[in-house]
């Protein structure tokens, strides 16, 4: 009797414990379904966010190509000139026409602010590699062979140049490939794909200092990014900031504006490269703002984020604009691409060399 009650004992204590292991996996089961459910529309709200911004972005873009309304009040430098609308477009975080979410942040970049690799020419295509090797420290060997892999990739025959790369080179690589042998890249990142350019242009955000759309060869200092300035031949650091500074609050319209913040020695290597067109290729920018309370917000490392924007990925698409009775059109989209450095200038009043 007391051996059949000591079995039953341990039944019901092993029953016990089975169904409590059994309640304790169901019911974290269930949390992580309700866990995954709550995410999942986290995650729909904030990509329809998203994609009303880019609407939203699309549709200024649309209306900037219309005549403007009678009477709209245009901002105004302190000399009283009226501003260019179309400058806005130059990365800064911009109020649209229709509003946006408190949260959310929209940026546009004009590709008249970038540096075209579809029409760069030879030479300036020479002057680019030699600042990035170290100006007037670069070694001219290095140059040419550079200069000459560039010239066979982008030629339209299978001819080697001097010490240059064609397609016997490239298929012999681990991971072969054809050369494009053609002017006309398909992406900025295809120029990793030359000998030599990967480690050229190591560190670089291809996308925010390069495009491949539209016919223009110059860049607009007014729209430039902080990344295409870099690579330009005459710009240093704080020339840089000064044009972003100067750019704020003025436009930049004629070559003697540019000679009140570059210095003409500087201004004859710069020339060549600067015009004031615009596109109509742009690349959109919108993301959900990281929010921070005020103790948080003191212990970010200014150095690394001078605006307080710590976002680093956004949702990206490259558009065409046309008119405003037409849609536009897109030729690329990168839901995680890097955003390009977008703080404001780095440089004090008292720095200030205009």
């Amino acid at each position: 009797m007391k051996r059949q009650s000591g079995a039953v004992l341990l039944i019901v204590l092993w029953t016990a414990v089975l169904l409590t292991v059994l309640v304790t996996a169901m019911a974290s089961k269930v949390r992580l379904s309700a866990q995954t459910a709550i995410h999942n529309q986290d995650v729909s709200m904030s990509w329809a966010t998203i994609m009303g911004a880019i609407n939203k972005a699309e549709m200024e873009l649309m209306l900037e190509r219309m005549q403007r309304p009678i009477g709209e009040q245009l901002e105004e430098t302190q000399d009283g000139e009226v501003r260019t609308p179309a400058y806005r477009f130059n990365g800064q975080a911009l109020e649209l026409y229709y509003p946006l979410k408190e949260n959310v942040t929209v940026r546009i970049f004009d590709h008249a602010g970038k540096i075209n690799l579809n029409r760069i020419p030879r030479r300036n295509m020479q002057l680019l590699i030699e600042k990035r090797l170290g100006g007037q420290e670069a070694d001219p060997e290095e140059v040419q062979d550079l200069l000459t892999a560039w010239t066979d990739w982008t030629d339209l025959n299978d001819l080697e140049g001097l010490n240059g790369a064609e397609k016997d080179y490239y298929e012999s690589l681990e991971q072969p490939y054809t050369p494009r042998n053609n002017p006309e890249l398909d992406t900025v990142e295809e120029i990793l794909h030359i000998r030599g350019f990967k480690e050229l242009f190591a560190g670089t955000n291809l996308q925010a200092a390069f495009t491949i759309y539209g016919n223009t060869r110059t860049v607009n200092l007014n729209l430039a990014t902080r990344e295409a300035m870099e690579l330009l031949p005459g710009l240093d650091g704080e020339l840089i900031e000064n044009i972003i500074a100067y750019r704020a609050i003025e436009d930049i319209n004629t070559r003697a504006e540019i000679a009140e913040i570059v210095p003409f020695e500087e201004l004859q290597e710069l020339s060549p490269w600067v015009g004031s067109n615009t596109s109509n290729f742009y690349s959109l920018y919108a993301y959900e703002n990281i929010m921070l309370d005020k103790e948080a917000e003191a212990q970010i490392d200014q150095d690394e984020f001078p605006n307080f924007d710590l976002v680093e990925q956004a949702y990206m698409e490259i558009i065409e604009v046309r008119g405003f009775n037409n849609l536009p059109t897109v030729h690329r989209v990168d839901p995680y691409s890097q955003l390009p450095d977008t703080g404001p200038p780095r440089v004090s009043e008292v720095e200030l060399l205009f």
